[in-house]
């Protein structure tokens, strides 16, 4: 059973797909969850507090996702395309996620700052970790690569950053899918991954099961 806490969190991303950050209710996020207004309170301390702590739960939601697809049977350079292709899907539905990893944040989102110097320590440990602030998006990607382990954090690091770049300019289609004006056709943004991009990964990772020194040049 989810505890006050989750279901809140549950709630506050919920209420993000239909509105921005600045129109969701404190009152109405209690009501979702089914819980008091002063639980809300006791939990998050404020509108930014849970703000905070809803992007930190989203961080870390990321990185365990990320050690669950690593540690799947199989060969490691797999399972670094695997974390590639996932992390373009999962941004697809999850915008706190993709603007966590690409620092792209907008005005519907929660601001992610930190607690302000000298405030008071909140009373729930969990709380106390969320106000210290979300990690930028490079320290992300560096947490993402050490997931891997040594030998394979510089691989892993490469595929993350190219599964970005198709995040934040993803593939224009051409040929006969183009506007029959000549223009392109608007990409569909959040789409998978192309099969391009994936043997473009798969063929850069290939050089580190081929080195004689068995590491990334």
């Amino acid at each position: 059973m989810a505890t006050a806490r989750e279901a809140l969190l549950d709630a506050a991303l919920a209420a993000l797909a239909h509105r921005p950050w600045s129109a969701v209710r404190m009152a109405d996020l209690a009501a979702a969850a089914r819980v008091s207004r002063q639980t809300l309170y006791n939990e998050f301390g404020s509108k930014e507090g849970l703000a905070r702590a809803l992007v930190r739960r989203e961080a870390d939601a990321y990185l365990q996702g990320v050690r669950q697809l690593l540690a799947a049977p199989g060969p490691p350079e797999r399972n670094l395309i695997t974390v590639a292709e996932w992390i373009v899907t999962r941004t697809a539905t999850r915008p706190v996620l993709r603007a966590l990893l690409t620092g792209a944040w907008d005005a519907r989102l929660p601001a992610p700052r930190p607690a302000r110097p000298g405030a008071r320590p909140a009373a729930v440990p969990a709380q106390r970790r969320a106000d210290e602030g979300p990690p930028a998006p490079g320290e992300l990607v560096a947490a993402t690569a050490a997931c891997a382990g040594e030998r394979w954090a510089a691989g892993c690091e490469l595929a993350v950053r190219l599964a970005l770049s198709h995040v934040v300019a993803p593939a224009v289609p051409y040929g006969p899918r183009a506007g029959t004006d000549g223009q392109c056709e608007e990409p569909d943004s959040w789409s998978p991954m192309t099969p391009r991009m994936t043997s473009v990964i798969e063929t850069i990772l290939s050089v580190e099961t081929r080195s004689p020194r068995k590491s990334m040049p």
